[in-house]
């Protein structure tokens, strides 16, 4: 009986620490995998704009009556992003937060401004809910037009030159953090940096006679 029982902990314990090697080998092979993954940038979808292309001018009012100037170079020198928004889209509820963050952490060189279209009355308690005072916040369904937005939620970068240095769908903070990297590498999308490097390692595979 003794016997039994030390050979059945025996066993026991040969099945846990193999159970721990598979376990740590799954782990490693997550962790290569997730090396392996590119990071999802915004996904760039816009039939009016162009990446270095110029932003398209417009002088508007935002929701507090002041005069907002987008487009053109800007007097303070800053870079703008514009995030476009609703009241009813359940998306830019959640990322609020982070477009509160990117303000402050991002406020030496950025200017956020909130854009969306509809009755003000909507908006007015959007802000009071969400706490959004300090934002220049303007509803317009031309700049909206004006900038080919379509869906929601939806961020352009307008860089300090009035050039428009990335844009697209924001679904996360990463899709957001996205613009202002492709506009420090100087690329439309990280998707396009991503291409360009992979094939400039292909080109350093190949001998040299065939490049």
């Amino acid at each position: 009986m003794v016997e039994a029982l030390i050979i059945s902990n025996i066993l026991l314990w040969i099945v846990i620490v193999i159970m721990g090697l598979m376990l740590f080998a799954l782990v490693r092979q997550i962790g290569v995998l997730y090396e392996r993954v590119a990071p999802a940038g915004a996904l760039m979808i816009n039939q009016n704009l162009k990446v270095g292309g110029e932003a398209p001018s417009l002088d508007l009012q935002d929701i507090k009556g002041g005069l907002v100037t987008i487009g053109g170079v800007p007097e303070n020198g800053k870079s703008k992003l514009l995030f476009f928004v609703s009241p009813t889209c359940p998306v830019c509820k959640t990322l609020l937060p982070v477009v509160k963050s990117a303000d402050k952490s991002e406020k030496d060189w950025l200017d956020v401004i909130l854009a969306s279209d509809g009755e003000n009355n909507d908006h007015n308690g959007y802000i009071n809910e969400h706490q959004l005072e300090k934002f220049t916040y303007i509803s317009s369904e031309i700049l909206g037009r004006s900038y080919g937005v379509s869906k929601l939620p939806y961020a352009v970068l307008i860089d300090e030159q009035g050039k428009i240095a990335s844009m697209g769908i924001i679904n996360s903070r990463e899709h957001l953090e996205s613009l202002f990297e492709s506009k420090e590498r100087g690329v439309a999308s990280i998707q396009e940096y991503i291409k360009t490097q992979t094939g400039n390692e292909k080109d350093e595979d190949l001998p040299a006679e065939a490049q």
